[in-house]
């Protein structure tokens, strides 16, 4: 028989239950976004996220990759999102199926960082592709993240362009690494070597040694961001309402003015430009 005093301990038994898994519930609520490693490497993702999650209770957890790792991991339906830097291969995802829709989201551009020393004697040159025909032509040491990133991708682009056969040309002088950008750049302090690399992870790397911007302002260099949300007619797991939640802010007034307000040393890393068509 249920007296009073045992209706009550059950009922304190069930609040406590329901207390302890309170947390449990407000906490599981959160999507995986695939991304680049230039958003996490400078910083942004930092200074972009925590107002998100203010705005919405949805916490984002990143998986930092090369862009064609970023896409490869939404293809497996490991990510909710993806949000990258290579435009041919954002327009195969999205082709393919494996993405509901490309948006463009912000742009910065990409810097030719290389020793005071200057062995190809190029600074100062807005050429991008004269300057990589001296790099070659002098043997001087350039470092290639070689991982198939938009970095990556922007780079062989760079070489085609400059006229040069990046897989016949190459000798001793140029060094694939197939890591991130804070790894290439720490690779090219280590060898006093070149690097392409993009202006805002290079504004927030502290570990400089004797490097510098050595070629900028060519508009060749100009390096485009988009989200996709992963199709979750691929995958039906997917957390399609959160994961179009955060594509709507990212593209939405607050978060574009959240990646503005963005800067280092009173400079902007990043340029927002969600509503600029075909962008």
């Amino acid at each position: 028989m249920l007296t009073r005093r045992s209706l009550l301990t059950a009922g304190f038994g069930l609040a406590l239950a329901a207390a302890a898994l309170a947390p449990a519930a407000a906490q599981s609520r959160f999507i995986t976004v695939s991304s680049t490693t230039s958003t996490t490497d400078s910083g942004l993702f930092e200074h972009l996220l925590p107002a998100f999650k203010a705005r919405t209770g949805i916490e984002v957890r990143v998986v930092s990759q090369g862009t064609g790792q970023a896409l490869d991991t939404g293809r497996r339906g490991d990510a909710d999102v993806v949000f990258v830097h290579a435009r041919a291969q954002e327009a195969q995802f999205v082709e393919e199926g494996f993405g509901v829709e490309r948006k463009p989201v912000m742009y910065n551009d990409f810097v030719l960082i290389g020793p005071k020393a200057d062995p190809a004697g190029i600074r100062g040159t807005k050429d991008i592709a004269a300057a990589l025909q001296a790099i070659q032509a002098r043997g001087a040491p350039f470092v290639s993240r070689g991982d198939k990133s938009g970095t990556h991708a922007a780079e062989l682009n760079l070489w085609k362009a400059a006229g040069i056969t990046i897989e016949q040309a190459r000798g001793p002088w140029y060094r694939e690494i197939g890591q991130g950008m804070g790894a290439a750049l720490n690779t090219a302090a280590a060898m006093n070597a070149y690097v392409l690399a993009d202006r805002a992870t290079w504004l927030n790397f502290r570990n400089r040694g004797e490097l510098e911007i050595v070629v900028e302002g060519d508009g060749r260099l100009f390096n485009q961001y988009g989200v996709i949300l992963v199709n979750p007619a691929k995958h039906p797991h997917v957390k399609k309402a959160d994961g179009q939640a955060f594509i709507d802010w990212l593209t939405g007034p607050e978060g574009q003015k959240t990646i503005a307000d963005y800067r280092i040393n009173g400079e902007q890393l990043f340029f927002p430009n969600a509503g600029r068509p075909g962008a």
